[in-house]
């Protein structure tokens, strides 16, 4: 078992950071009049489920602080999975 030195050796910030990257890539085909609408939203949601996790891993010695962070960071995934839900209805993603 290998010890936790960084919050980059979290399994869970290698995925969320992975699919933010992803969704940046993917969201450069979204049509230009949603740049400031469904991209930069979905870009903003997916990259900070990652950005909440380096931050919650910052403050993991005060429990209600690191809660607080990882419950924003679950929020931010759920907005993620939603404007995944409407560029998916507008035809921009396939499943």
């Amino acid at each position: 078992m290998s010890t936790i030195k960084f919050h980059q050796d979290l399994k869970v910030y290698l995925k969320s950071f992975e699919a933010a990257m992803k969704i940046y890539g993917i969201s450069k085909t979204f049509p230009k009049e949603e740049i400031y609408s469904l991209t930069d939203q979905i870009r903003r949601s997916s990259c900070s489920v990652a950005a909440n996790i380096s931050e919650a891993w910052g403050k993991r010695k005060y429990e209600k602080s690191f809660i607080a962070k990882l419950t924003d960071s679950e929020g931010q995934a759920r907005e993620t999975q939603t404007w995944l839900q409407f560029a998916l209805a507008c035809q921009y993603i396939n499943e």
